[in-house]
């Protein structure tokens, strides 16, 4: 799987991308991918979401097509999209999982013990790390998941991610009380990138 790094990126920008990329992924024009990338400050809502969850009205708002409900997405928090053509039976479960399957790896070589949660995601503790919202079109995965690296966490109180208090969600650096290299996560997110392919047959 090709991983691309396309730093930060405005959210419409890379809604709009992953819209192209998936028509093309359909077409074969190009193989599986996962996008890593950080987004200025903005809240998505996923399928689930409210209007009634977004507390700060003077952030940019979208609706979107993936799982799940309101979630925060700003610089610290490293965001990947994986387009990724599942097999004529659907494997969405199974996919979600070896996603939250490979955070948890991920956490544990920096030293945090991370598993599922109550919600959707991963989590250490009773408190989430990484939100995972996928959509799919056509048997073509986009959107994704977030994991929290140097996330400033007091805009999670602008929403109610997961329908629920803000002050449920860590980061990386808060719980291991140093910020964290940017890049060395991205670097262990590539290590792991050819786990997210699922196919019909395995």
């Amino acid at each position: 799987m090709q991983v691309e790094d396309l730093g930060l990126r405005e959210y419409k920008e890379a809604w709009d991308l992953q819209h192209h990329m998936v028509e093309s992924r359909l077409a074969d024009a190009i193989g599986d991918k996962l996008l890593l990338m950080e987004h200025p400050h903005v809240i998505t809502l996923g399928r689930r979401g409210k209007r009634e969850d977004v507390l700060d009205p003077s952030l940019p708002v979208f609706e979107v097509e993936r799982g799940g409900e309101a979630t925060y997405h700003g610089p610290g928090q490293l965001v990947g999209y994986p387009i990724v053509k599942l097999g004529e039976k659907l494997e969405i479960k199974r996919f979600v999982t070896r996603i939250c399957e490979m955070l948890v790896e991920i956490l544990g070589e920096f030293g945090l013990v991370a598993g599922p949660g109550p919600h959707t995601g991963v989590w250490v503790g009773d408190r989430k790390i990484a939100s995972i919202g996928v959509a799919v079109n056509r048997n073509v995965t986009y959107h994704g998941f977030a994991l929290n690296v140097n996330t400033d966490l007091s805009y999670f109180l602008k929403c109610r991610p997961c329908g629920s208090g803000g002050e449920m969600m860590t980061s990386m650096a808060k719980e291991l009380g140093a910020p964290v290299d940017m890049d060395d996560v991205k670097a262990a997110v590539t290590e792991r990138a050819s786990r997210l392919r699922v196919l019909a047959s395995a």
